[in-house]
């Protein structure tokens, strides 16, 4: 399998490199297609690529094809993209099987030019298969992933239950039931163990066997911490959709919050890691037939959840208090019950439309 890896990355490198020089010296752009009909004649002088089985040969002109695409597309929205770059043996670390060369048994996956590889199947294959990958990761594990076709259409759920959230960085979420979910603050409890690890790494002599069972350490420091996270977001989600069908969540452009005026936050909204939390909870409510409604998070924090009167607070203050209504709650379940009722709102107006145009008015 490392072989395999090599050979691909090797692969990578050579069309990335192809496109570049076709560039400058023709100005001509190289497609997907051009550069996988060459394959044939890359293994007349490389041998070693006859040892690898075809389509993952054709995966990786896929990959460079892809890489450019996104590099293109980043460009066309003004953004400021990094140029594709050559990969070494750190940065390339899988290789996929997009249709065929490999079979799974209950104790083996069998991959063409490979041979018969021993796994661990956690669950059961759901569907027909359609891809394989093989990945791995920086402390030398190795995971093969299926990609599932599944014919299953989930029944959809009714509105209710339903509840509102409010994420932050004092509690990962409140709940509009009032209920607080802590920030685990994973990275910040691992830092200390991580910054040992960089410091002794940093030590060793380049190319050396000392630096690389050092930057193994590392590694694994990194991974006990995205395993972690990993958990947390996937427990959390499930429990939140097994007890609530309609869930309303803020529309959070986290992106632009780790800007300049966030800098003093910015490790505290990467550790919390709320777009991955709200990812798996989008795809595990829509397995289970509810729904995420995704709200303006604009005011929600300054408006009254009972009377609607609006009224500007610092960061420092914990406790709405309201001098229309005297209404006092916590700030941050405030919050969610105007993430809720604005949710809910939104979801009852699309039902209506909906309904109109099915009756044609």
């Amino acid at each position: 399998m490392v072989e395999t890896l090599d050979g691909c990355r090797w692969l990578y490198n050579h069309f990335l490199e192809e496109r570049i020089t076709a560039w400058k010296d023709d100005k001509k752009s190289l497609s997907r297609y051009d550069q996988s009909n060459t394959v044939k004649g890359l293994k007349i002088d490389n041998p070693f690529l006859k040892e690898i089985h075809s389509q993952l040969l054709q995966n990786v002109s896929m990959r460079i094809d892809l890489a450019f695409r996104a590099f293109f597309r980043r460009i066309k929205q003004k953004e400021t993209p990094g140029f594709p770059r050559f990969r070494n043996q750190f940065r390339y670390d899988s290789f996929t099987f997009p249709q065929s060369g490999f079979n799974l048994t209950n104790k083996f996956v069998t991959l063409s030019k490979i041979g018969n590889v021993k796994i661990k199947l956690h669950r059961p294959i759901e569907g027909v298969i359609k891809t394989c990958t093989i990945k791995k990761t920086p402390t030398g594990k190795c995971f093969v992933t299926f990609s599932c076709n599944i014919d299953r259409v989930p029944v959809e759920q009714p509105v209710n239950p339903s509840i509102g959230l409010d994420m932050g960085l004092e509690h990962f979420t409140t709940l509009s039931n009032g209920e607080h979910i802590e920030n685990p603050r994973f990275f910040k409890k691992e830092e200390k163990a991580l910054k040992k690890a960089q410091r002794k790494l940093s030590a060793q002599e380049k190319a050396s066997k000392a630096r690389t069972k050092a930057r193994k350490v590392v590694a694994r420091v990194h991974e006990r911490i995205s395993n972690k996270r990993h958990n947390f977001a996937h427990q959390l989600s499930k429990k939140l959709v097994d007890e609530y069908n309609t869930i309303c969540v803020e529309d959070l452009s986290i992106n632009d919050m780790k800007k300049d005026n966030f800098r003093c936050i910015n490790k505290s909204i990467s550790d919390a890691a709320w777009r991955m939390f709200l990812n798996l909870l989008d795809f595990k409510a829509g397995c289970a037939g509810g729904r995420t409604v995704k709200v303006n998070p604009a005011y929600t924090s300054q408006n009254c959840s009972n009377c609607g009167n609006r009224q500007k607070l610092k960061l420092s203050d914990r406790v709405y208090h309201c001098p229309c209504c005297e209404t006092s709650l916590n700030r941050d379940r405030n919050a969610a019950l105007n993430i809720v009722t604005i949710g809910m709102d939104s979801l009852r107006k699309d039902f209506q439309s909906l309904a109109l145009e099915a009756t044609g008015l």
